[in-house]
């Protein structure tokens, strides 16, 4: 299909609660714009984070051609809930509030070729594009191994004594990496997988931010009918680079990343909803004062932004404070992680290992030092470690399970900082990303063979 023919087309995106959930199809959505597609954006109304709504308002800011329409979420009744989780609560209202989709979706002009929503979603909005005739496709916002699992996960739950996920085509998922909810009955999270798993043969396909030279195992496992029988085809568009729009203000840090030496910095960030105990804290902040490393560390406090009251000096602590003076900066509000991943001094970057860390690190080729703290995270470390993008220390468990002393932290980092072989095949997973997305890579054939299918689908209805 050429662009010309591609300025036809009208795709509605529907995300779900989460930045580890809004970013993907932000970047999706500007990689269709790029494309000529016309876009519009269903956004959900309230936000769990104030991160979400300035991250919306910001790509709507920068992409004036994309359509915004607001679906308002109704009260969720907590007590039918189970779950205290504000995330986990916002896919659930997500979820209940479906309803009032249809008419939005079929108030759209001109009709649309397709709905891309969130995994979360997959049971209350396919009824709804099937009475309307819409083609129904996700966005899978983690690994490909990890969309496996889930495609999987009704069989493994049916054998849940199973030591490991012997899925069809992959390296067994061994059991201490599956997400400890999901060996918990009757749970939110639980209970969305259980409904939605089943249901994955029902879409018209499957969106992923990943590609073959990170992947290529589940990738060629999910296209090539392994894992479960009837599976749609699934798009490999990534990497999903960081776009302009989400640029934001980091002059101090990239200031002083500019006065350290080239490769000498290790970063350290557990993702936007990670919330560390105050005694894991201050023994990662041992740990990187006995790495004998320069380091940026971002600390958060609480799960969601909005909650985040007390300083460095509390949360750190004010004597570990003065401790880190001269060897690291510590910072405590959002970041600019893609700025931080490209800067020539990071040579390191210890991260919780959601899905979009690991993309940015691939894209910037900077090994990882994974350390899972919950959901699909021990799964996209697996990926780390199998791509040679990085190391995984499997010792320390899920968050909170036990307190990882700084020691044996400042130990790994010097691991993972002085080690020329990970360096060198971070460097090979870089070369792989750049080749994906550039002429006659795999994103923009795979993007075009979903424009193509887009435009037959319609014709078919």
């Amino acid at each position: 299909m050429s662009i010309s023919e591609a300025l036809h087309l009208h795709v509605a995106l529907l995300p779900s609660a989460g930045m580890g959930h809004l970013t993907p199809f932000l970047r999706l959505a500007a990689l269709l714009v790029h494309h000529h597609c016309r876009v519009t954006l269903v956004t959900t109304h309230p936000t769990v984070s104030l991160s979400e709504s300035h991250f919306v308002s910001r790509f709507l800011s920068a992409f004036p051609q994309v359509s915004e329409v607001q679906f308002h979420l109704l009260p969720l009744e907590l007590s039918s809930a189970k779950s205290t989780d504000p995330f986990f609560l916002g896919f659930e209202a997500t979820r209940r509030s479906a309803h009032p989709l249809s008419p939005l979706l079929a108030s759209l002009s001109p009709p649309l070729h397709a709905l891309v929503f969130d995994v979360t979603l997959i049971s209350s909005v396919i009824p709804i594009t099937e009475a309307l005739h819409i083609p129904s496709y996700i966005l899978f916002t983690s690994s490909a191994r990890m969309l496996s699992f889930f495609s999987y996960f009704h069989t493994f739950a049916s054998n849940a004594n199973d030591d490991s996920a012997k899925i069809p085509g992959l390296t067994p998922i061994p059991r201490s990496s599956i997400p400890p909810l999901l060996l918990i009955s009757d749970n939110l999270f639980a209970n969305i997988f259980k409904e939605d798993s089943p249901k994955v043969p029902k879409l018209n396909g499957v969106v992923i931010n990943s590609f073959e030279g990170l992947e290529a195992e589940s990738l060629e496992a999910l296209n090539g009918g392994k894992v479960v029988e009837g599976l749609p085809f699934v798009f490999a568009v990534g990497p999903l680079a960081a776009c302009e729009f989400e640029r934001v203000e980091c002059g101090d840090q990239l200031k002083w990343l500019d006065d350290q030496p080239n490769g000498s910095v290790v970063y350290v960030s557990f993702g936007s909803r990670t919330a560390m105990s105050r005694d894991q804290t201050r023994e990662i902040g041992n740990g990187l004062i006995k790495s004998g490393c320069r380091f940026l560390w971002v600390v958060k406090d609480k799960k969601v932004d909005k909650e985040e009251e007390e300083g460095l000096d509390e949360v750190v602590g004010r004597e570990l404070m003065e401790n880190t003076k001269g060897k690291g900066l510590v910072v405590k509000n959002w970041v600019d992680q893609g700025e931080i991943l490209r800067h020539r001094a990071v040579g390191g970057f210890v991260s919780h290992c959601g899905w979009n860390s690991v993309i940015e690190a691939a894209w910037h080729g900077v090994p990882i030092l994974g350390w899972p703290q919950h959901g699909d995270q021990k799964i996209n470390a697996e990926v780390v470690e199998m791509s040679g993008l990085g190391m995984w220390v499997r010792s320390w468990g899920w968050a909170e399970q036990v307190v990882v002393k700084g020691e044996e932290i400042g130990e790994r980092i010097r691991e993972m900082m002085g080690s020329e072989l990970l360096r060198r095949k971070a460097a090979g997973v870089k070369e792989e990303a750049r080749k994906a997305v550039g002429d006659g890579g795999s994103c923009g054939i795979n993007l075009m063979r979903l424009f193509e299918e887009w435009k037959m689908r319609n014709m078919n209805i």
